[in-house]
């Protein structure tokens, strides 16, 4: 195989690309939460926090066309995969500081604006040089890759951070979990100077703001006209709505005493069973559900893959009521979840870039679609954690399950622009 051949072969980058971009967003929404929380840090503070600083996610549609007029997608992957990766180490080094918490979140801050500014030129360049095909072949791969971070991430790192606790201590033990995070993504980077496509070439002057601002208002203007725009946002926001509850709840669920209405597990547990065993099952659903939409199409698929989405936060309800000791319980109740949650999360991916994307302007209206996304993320998991020490575990997971109905509504009703292998002309 040639080295020509092996830079156009999709296999050979589609999954670090998205591994990148899945590493540093664990991070943040995921682990930092049991590292905050092994620091003393209150569930309220955390759940705020944590989520605010995910707001470049939310946004990142603003300064997206930017990215097009001003270098190649490329060049925009490899540098925040080595921004991002020595930011972790600023982090870890800032953790032995009095005042960490405030020092930490500002530099986490800093990775998600990496983080999300990597998320539009990795898909970018999904994007462009896939067609409509190779995009369904390899969305399951792609969400594979993604969630694929989790097990590393909040799976093997957080499991390795609690065994390391008992012996260096939890600040040193954060420190080498941040440090290997920074060494991960420099080094993904580096790869990715000979791997990567360019995506295109950029598209304007780099030099001038004005065509910059030009083009944010043709971006802006052109998708919310888009046909069936109002469905698509009502759409995006509430699929996810009611994990935007769940996601930073459930590692503090899983590791509170009995006596306060958790699991009591300890973190190396909770990295084994949460961040592995379920990571892996949700790239087992991932890699299923690409193939099964590609079998028979997102239109006649997109229901199931909700219910498989929504229905399994039960699990954390049953749980809660019933509180069980055995690990094994445990773990397959997390399993079934992830399984689900990893099957149905393909859906919502190929949805806005077959319906809600298309066009002249791909790339930067997939960003402001994942943006509204992870806004109806956000804004839930900011409460989350008020919500959970008000209500209590037992009757926040009944709130979960109450704020999941609205997906199904909407993923019934709603309208599809284009056929499943219908060619997307540009606007």
């Amino acid at each position: 195989m040639t080295d020509k051949t092996i830079k156009k072969s999709p296999i050979f980058w589609v999954p670090t690309v998205y591994f990148a971009m899945g590493l540093p967003f664990v991070a943040l929404s995921m682990v930092s939460v049991l590292m905050f929380s092994d620091m003393g840090i209150s569930n309220t503070k955390i759940a705020f926090w944590t989520s605010l600083i995910m707001l470049p996610w939310t946004l990142k549609m603003l300064w997206s066309p930017f990215l097009e007029i001003l270098k190649t997608k490329k060049y925009f992957v490899i540098i925040t995969e080595i921004v991002t990766g020595v930011t972790f180490s600023l982090v870890a080094f800032s953790l032995p500081l009095s005042d960490f918490f405030s020092y930490s979140i500002a530099l986490l801050g800093v990775i998600a604006l990496s983080g999300a500014t990597h998320d539009i030129a990795g898909d970018g360049v999904y994007l462009t040089e896939l067609d409509s095909g190779q995009q369904a072949k390899y969305i399951g791969w792609q969400g594979a890759f993604y969630n694929l971070a989790k097990i590393l991430t909040s799976g093997g790192l957080v499991y390795l951070a609690g065994f390391l606790k008992n012996t260096v201590g939890i600040i040193n033990a954060w420190m080498v979990i941040l440090c290997i995070c920074s060494i991960i993504m420099i080094l993904l980077g580096l790869y990715h100077t000979r791997m990567l496509p360019s995506g295109g070439a950029r598209t304007g002057d780099a030099g001038s703001m004005r065509d910059g601002m030009k083009m944010l208002w043709t971006v802006i203007r052109t998708f919310f006209t888009k046909k069936h725009i109002a469905w698509y946002i009502c759409f995006i926001i509430l699929y996810r709505f009611a994990e935007g509850y769940a996601i930073k709840i459930v590692p503090l669920f899983l590791k509170a005493p009995l006596g306060q209405g958790g699991l009591g597990l300890d973190v190396k547990t909770i990295g084994l069973i949460y961040g592995t065993f379920g990571a892996a099952a949700f790239v087992i659903g991932s890699i299923l559900a690409g193939y099964y939409i590609s079998s028979f199409g997102l239109k006649k698929t997109l229901f199931s893959l909700c219910c498989a989405f929504n229905i399994p936060f039960i699990v954390y309800f049953l749980l809660a009521l019933y509180q069980p000791i055995s690990i094994w319980i445990i773990s397959s109740a997390i399993i079934f979840e992830y399984l689900g949650y990893g099957f149905g999360f393909v859906g919502l991916s190929l949805f806005m870039m077959q319906q809600v994307a298309p066009g002249k302007h791909q790339m930067a209206h997939y960003a402001f679609a994942s943006g509204i996304m992870n806004l109806g993320v956000m804004i839930p998991g900011m409460m989350s954690g008020y919500l959970s020490d008000w209500l209590g575990y037992k009757i926040f997971f009944i709130f979960v399950l109450i704020a999941t109905i609205p997906a199904f509504l909407v993923t019934f009703f709603v309208p599809f622009t284009y056929s499943d292998r219908e060619e997307k002309v540009l606007e």
